[in-house]
């Protein structure tokens, strides 16, 4: 199967080089599909709305997750096992708002990518990683939220457990992206 994908892949390369290739297509009826001509991702109309929408997003994301944060640093007075899970979720939101949505963004726009290997690798973990730990927290706060209800006791025992819990979230998001910063050498290696 991989020789008929390679096979096909090389033709269509070999027709983007011959020049008879732009010649034999019926300009009248507009007919690329029947041109046998591969056509490049471009920016387009939607590409456009997509990005705008992602900006929009992204700013009213960081205005809401920044009060937030302002709000729960600057509430001193009370001390609470919840507020620990807001402050790590309104981090995890941030990760996704200042990481994820500029580099959607970003891509949508340049239709590619022109940072090299090293900088796809980085931010491709720094992708995941906001995405794994903003859906860690999640269940961390959802735990807590089961462990109130069932247990609305047991309070002074979830300041712990939630340290533990959120400790365990954080870096099972770095771990699970560690997969994305392969090194360079075992992926020359594997192509030799």
């Amino acid at each position: 199967m991989n020789d008929s994908l390679y096979e096909s892949t090389l033709t269509m390369y070999h027709l983007l080089e011959d020049e008879q290739a732009s010649i034999s297509c019926n300009f009248s009826s507009l007919n690329w599909t029947s041109c046998n001509v591969l056509q490049l991702p471009t920016f387009s109309t939607a590409a456009k709305v997509r990005v705008i929408i992602t900006f929009i997003l992204c700013g009213f994301s960081a205005f809401c997750n920044l009060a937030v944060l302002w709000a729960a640093q600057s509430d001193g007075k009370r001390k609470s096992h919840v507020k620990v899970l807001i402050i790590n979720l309104t981090v995890a939101d941030l990760l996704v708002t200042f990481i994820v949505m500029p580099l959607d963004a970003v891509w949508n726009i340049t239709v590619q990518w022109l940072a090299g290997d090293f900088a796809c690798r980085l931010l491709m973990f720094l992708k995941l990683q906001a995405m794994y730990s903003c859906a860690f927290v999640t269940v961390v706060i959802s735990l807590d939220r089961q462990s109130a209800i069932l247990n609305p006791l047991a309070i002074n025992k979830a300041r712990m457990r939630n340290r533990v819990m959120l400790i365990a979230a954080w870096a099972m998001s770095v771990i699970l992206s560690v997969p994305q910063v392969k090194s360079l050498t075992a992926l020359k290696v594997h192509a030799a």
